[in-house]
């Protein structure tokens, strides 16, 4: 089976997570975080019952990248009175856009 690694760097090592199960580990290097994720995942897969992997396994995982324009997203929070950086993230199947619930608006 295979499954998505997303690994980044943390003060002094790494840490690996798998999306799709929201299982995560950690390791000194990119190598190691990898290889700990990778037995993490085994363990999961075989201790836990057949309704538990499926009650976990979430859908596709798509990792792509995203080029943003900083000045003019932070000029357009401003003027919509948000002030922070959660403030652009939205509520998941929301249609009217509005700023995510932990969004603060500015004094």
């Amino acid at each position: 089976m295979k499954l998505t690694a997303i690994i980044e760097s943390e003060d002094d090592g790494y840490v690996s997570l798998c999306p799709e199960l929201d299982i995560a580990s950690q390791g000194e290097s990119i190598e190691q975080a990898r290889d700990n994720l990778r037995e993490a995942l085994e363990l999961f897969f075989e201790c836990a019952s057949p309704n538990e992997v499926k009650e976990h396994l979430r859908g596709d995982v798509y990792v792509t990248q995203v080029e943003v324009a900083t000045g003019k997203a932070a000029r357009s929070l401003r003027q919509r009175g948000l002030c922070n950086f959660r403030a652009a993230r939205l509520r998941r199947g929301s249609k009217t856009r509005k700023p995510h619930h932990n969004a603060k608006k500015c004094a």
